[in-house]
């Protein structure tokens, strides 16, 4: 860590244990019915919890659906086209993590 992130408190979300592991950046973001689409770098169930981060962006929430090609799902693999339904508004490039529960 660097001089001056050290004095201004900054970081990277990797250096924090609670950060979670990034599985994808957000390609679209339907606001009409709320709904993020990303290409997962890691699996996914319904029920794990995730984080999005971004310029504007921070917020968690636990996965209540995710849909493959409009089909709904209780787990993805990683490399497969998702959509999740989130509370609030996400931006094209925004982060997704994994985080414990």
């Amino acid at each position: 860590m660097g001089f001056l992130a050290r004095l201004f408190g900054g970081g990277s979300a990797a250096a924090d244990p609670k950060a979670g592991q990034e599985i994808g950046r957000v390609e679209d973001y339907f606001a009409k019915v709320g709904v993020i689409a990303f290409k997962l770098g890691r699996p996914l169930a319904v029920g794990d919890r995730i984080r999005v981060e971004g310029h504007t962006t921070g917020f968690s929430q636990k996965v209540k659906s995710i849909q493959i090609e409009h089909e709904a799902v209780e787990r993805a693999r990683r490399g497969s086209a998702i959509g999740i339904k989130v509370g609030k508004r996400c931006r094209r490039g925004d982060r997704v993590f994994k985080v414990a529960s």
